[in-house]
């Protein structure tokens, strides 16, 4: 049989869990950098992702077929090398909707209840209050932008504060949870209604700095954005004047064009800017949720069937 190789560190248990799923296939477990580039030669499946890969195993001989990365976004690999050889990749999709969620709503509720802004007094020990009444998030309008597992989950629970909810996703079908959804045509129809904004695309050619000046334009003067999808997606200079300006009330990120995000930037000095350095996804259920998706796509591989979950569709790139 064949040999499959796995990047993350997993325990004996999990390590047992492939095994059973595969009987027969050789397991050896390790980090890229310290394989003997000959093994990863002979990888017929791999777990993870590493730059090694490329430069050892997406030659015309190489048996690799199927790679499981072991992140939700696949725009760091190269796509077109991977088509050619006709290579299967599924990404760790639906790991983040949980962790990602209580970020979201944990950036939304800083702003709106007021917690950024009295951290920043509580390290001066000074006493002040907002000074007018704080506004809830309930009966507000929330714009998903990228509505698929995560944003599944996050309207879910948006809807459960009674919020409204309206997303925005390539195919414009509809999903639970929402009240109103558009295609990517109805983008800056859909943000103008937004209370806040939720930025959760993949990165594509397609969604590289969707939001610039015109998109920014399109934003309620007193709206909250929050980017948890792509730092790309954002044309930097153009939320900065979106933001100097007063167009954009609020900023939560955790993602940017450049990481890490250079300490001389405006952004990290702005009383109206929320930053966190890429963590929304951090979670530790991730070994157990991302092994969970590759389990099940390794005993349809098995099968001979077609891998059911997260399957990368190389004409849209994600």
């Amino acid at each position: 049989m064949g040999k499959i190789i796995c990047f993350p560190a997993l325990s004996e248990e999990q390590q047992q869990r492939i095994q059973q799923a595969a009987p027969g296939y050789t397991i050896q477990i390790g980090k890229a950098k310290e394989l003997d580039p000959a093994e990863l030669k002979k990888a017929e499946i791999i777990l993870g992702w590493s730059s090694l890969i490329r430069e050892h195993a997406l030659n015309e001989d190489s048996p690799l077929k199927w790679i499981q990365v072991w992140s939700a976004g696949v725009d760091h690999l190269p796509i077109e090398d991977l088509q050619h050889k006709q290579i299967q990749v599924t990404s760790a999709n639906g790991v983040h909707a949980i962790p990602i969620t209580e970020i979201i709503l944990g950036m939304m509720l800083s702003h709106s209840r007021w917690l950024r802004q009295a951290m920043l007094y509580q390290h001066q020990a000074e006493w002040k209050a907002p000074g007018k009444a704080l506004p809830e998030l309930h009966g507000k309008t929330a714009v998903i932008v990228g509505v698929g597992e995560i944003g599944t989950e996050t309207a879910r629970v948006l809807k459960a504060l009674g919020m409204h909810t309206v997303g925005v996703r390539r195919s414009g079908k509809n999903v639970a949870n929402i009240d109103l959804m558009y295609d990517m045509s109805g983008l800056h129809e859909a943000v103008r209604q937004g209370d806040y904004v939720i930025n959760i695309l993949p990165l594509t050619d397609e969604t590289h700095h969707i939001y610039n000046q015109n998109t920014f334009d399109q934003f309620k003067t007193d709206a909250c954005f929050v980017n948890v999808g792509r730092g790309p997606s954002v044309n930097t200079e153009a939320l900065l004047g979106a933001l100097r300006s007063g167009k954009l009330a609020f900023a939560a990120l955790d993602v940017f064009e450049e990481e890490p995000l250079p300490a001389d930037h405006p952004l990290w000095a702005m009383d109206n800017v929320l930053v966190t350095p890429h963590i929304a996804g951090s979670t530790e259920q991730y070994t157990e949720r991302a092994l969970d998706i590759f389990i099940k796509n390794l005993e349809a591989y098995v099968a001979g069937k077609t891998l059911p979950l997260n399957l990368v569709d190389y004409s849209h790139k994600y």
